[in-house]
C-alpha cells in the first residue's frame, strides 16, 4: 500500500532558496514529512499509487507562522477600540481579564483563534497568555502547531500569584508536554514595565539552561522607553543586555523605537524581531524601521498581536502592511520585497521560535506544514508573479487547503475539525459576559 500524498499546484514557492518560484512541481508527503519536491511529470513515476491532490490554479507555500499573538483575546475582539496602549490596557483590558479570564475563557478563545488562523493559512502560532495549559488543549484539539509562552509577570492574576508561581506552573507544563511534536515552549516575560530585574535574571538563567526562546514585548512605545530611563537609568534593550537576556534566543516583539546602535546590537547578538504592523498602527505605537533592521541582518518575523489590538489574526494582511510600510518608512520602493515579506511570515517566524529545522520552508526532510492559495477570480487575474500576488493582492479568503504535519486541516476552504463547529455559540456567551466592558 502506498502511503504517499502528492500535492500538485500550479506554482510552488519553497521560500528556501530565496526568490524561487517553481511551476508545475509536486510535493510528496509521507508520515507528516516532506519527502520530495520535484517536477510534476516525474512525481507519479517515482511515487506510483500515491494519493494525488491536484491544485491547478493554486500556489503552494509553507504554512504561515504567526510569531506573536494572544490567542484567547479573540474573545475581546473590538472590546475597547481606538485608545492608546496604556489607557487601553489599564482602563479596559486588564480589568476585563481580572474578572473574566479562566481556563474556560482561554480554551474557548484559543479555539476561536485557531479556527480563524487555520482558515487564513496559519499553521503555527506563538502564544503569550494566562492559563497556557488551556491554550495547549485548544491547539491540540485543532491539530495546530503551537509555541506556548511560559508567561511571567510581576503582577498577580487568576492564573498565578507571583513570578515564582508563573514559572513553576509554566515549566511543569513544558516538562509534561515537551515530547509532543506539535508543541514547543518559550519563556514569555510580558514586558520591561511589568517584570523586575530579579525576575529577568531568573529567566535568563532558565533560558540558558533550557535553550528556549525568550518572547517579550520590547520598545513598543515611547512611554515604555521614558519609563525605563526614569526607573532604571537605561533604555529597555540595554537593561536586558545587562541582565543577560540579549542573544540568539531573544524574540523582541514590536521593536518600533530602536536607534541605529540598538539595531546593531540586535544584529550582533543574533536576536529576532517580530513585526506587528497592524497592531502598531491601531495603537499608534509608531513605525518600526524594518528595512534598517533587515539590512543589518536581524531576523524578521511577523505577528498579528492579539485580536483585541488588531481585530484580525490575518498574516496576509500583515505581509501587505509590512511590505508597504517598510517602503514608506525607508523611502525606498525596493525595501521588503514580496519574497522578503513571505519569508518573514514563514521561515522568519520559524527561526525566531527555534523551529527552522522543522518548518518554515518546503524542504525535503521538514514537516509538511503547507498552505495552498487559489489564484483565480477577477480580483486576482492576471497573475504575472505569484509571490507578488500573495503579498499585495491575495487575502486569507483565497486560502483553499491547509496541512499541519501532513494532515489536512482545511480542504476546499472548509475546516475539517468537528471541535470547531459550535464556536459561534461559545463566542456569543462570552460576549454577553464581557458586554459591560465593551460598553464602558
Amino acid at each position: 500500500m502506498n502511503d504517499h500524498t502528492l500535492i500538485r499546484p500550479r506554482w510552488t514557492i519553497p521560500v528556501e532558496p530565496t526568490g524561487v518560484v517553481l511551476e508545475h512541481h509536486a510535493v510528496a508527503v509521507r508520515g507528516g514529512r516532506i519527502e520530495a519536491l520535484l517536477p510534476a511529470q516525474h512525481a507519479e513515476e517515482r511515487f506510483p499509487g500515491a494519493v494525488v491532490v491536484d491544485l491547478p490554479e493554486h500556489v503552494l507555500i509553507p504554512g504561515l507562522v504567526n510569531a506573536h499573538t494572544h490567542a484567547a483575546m479573540t474573545l475581546m475582539r473590538g472590546l475597547a477600540d481606538d485608545l492608546p496602549l496604556m489607557r487601553w490596557l489599564q482602563e479596559h483590558i486588564w480589568p476585563a481579564e481580572m474578572r473574566h479570564v479562566s481556563p474556560d475563557f482561554v480554551r474557548d478563545g484559543t479555539l476561536l483563534a485557531c479556527a480563524e488562523m487555520l482558515r487564513g493559512g496559519v499553521t503555527c502560532f506563538n502564544d503569550m497568555y494566562f492559563f497556557p495549559e488551556a491554550a495547549l488543549e485548544a491547539a491540540r484539539a485543532c491539530g495546530m502547531r503551537a509555541s506556548l509562552g511560559i508567561i511571567v509577570i510581576d503582577l498577580p492574576s487568576a492564573y498565578a500569584a507571583d513570578p515564582d508561581d508563573y514559572l513553576v506552573k509554566g515549566l511543569d507544563l513544558r516538562d509534561r508536554h515537551r515530547e509532543n511534536p506539535l508543541l514547543s515552549f518559550c519563556l514569555a516575560p510580558h514586558a520591561p514595565y511589568t517584570v523586575s530585574d530579579a525576575t529577568f535574571r531568573r529567566i535568563a538563567t532558565i533560558a540558558g539552561e533550557l535553550d528556549v526562546p525568550v518572547h517579550i514585548h520590547l520598545h513598543e512605545t515611547t512611554d515604555e522607553l521614558e519609563r525605563s530611563v526614569a526607573e532604571h537609568g537605561v533604555r529597555p534593550l540595554e537593561r536586558l543586555r545587562r541582565l543577560g537576556l540579549l542573544g540568539p534566543n531573544l524574540v523582541a516583539v514590536h521593536s518600533v523605537h530602536v536607534s541605529r546602535e540598538e539595531i546593531e546590537l540586535l544584529a550582533t547578538h543574533g536576536a529576532s524581531v517580530v513585526h506587528c504592523p497592524s497592531s502598531n498602527l491601531k495603537l499608534a505605537s509608531g513605525f518600526a524601521p524594518i528595512a534598517a533592521l533587515a539590512k543589518a541582518g536581524v531576523n524578521i518575523a511577523l505577528g498579528t498581536d492579539g485580536a483585541a489590538s488588531n481585530n484580525r489574526l490575518d498574516l496576509f494582511q500583515e505581509m501587505r502592511q509590512a511590505a508597504l510600510l517598510a517602503k514608506a518608512v525607508a523611502g525606498d520602493a525596493e525595501a521588503m520585497p514580496a519574497h522578503a515579506a513571505l519569508r518573514a511570515a514563514t521561515l522568519g517566524g520559524a527561526q525566531a521560535l527555534g523551529l527552522a529545522e522543522r518548518i518554515g520552508s518546503i524542504t525535503p526532510g521538514k514537516r509538511a506544514d503547507l498552505t495552498a492559495v487559489r489564484i483565480a477570480g477577477p480580483e486576482l487575474l492576471p497573475c504575472y508573479d505569484p509571490a507578488s500576488h500573495l503579498v499585495y493582492c491575495a487575502g486569507r479568503e483565497h486560502v483553499s487547503h491547509v496541512w499541519v504535519d501532513g494532515t489536512a486541516r482545511v480542504v476546499a476552504e472548509a475546516l475539517q475539525n468537528t471541535d470547531l463547529t459550535d464556536l459561534d455559540t461559545r463566542a456569543k456567551l462570552w460576549q454577553n459576559s464581557l458586554k459591560a466592558h465593551a460598553e464602558s
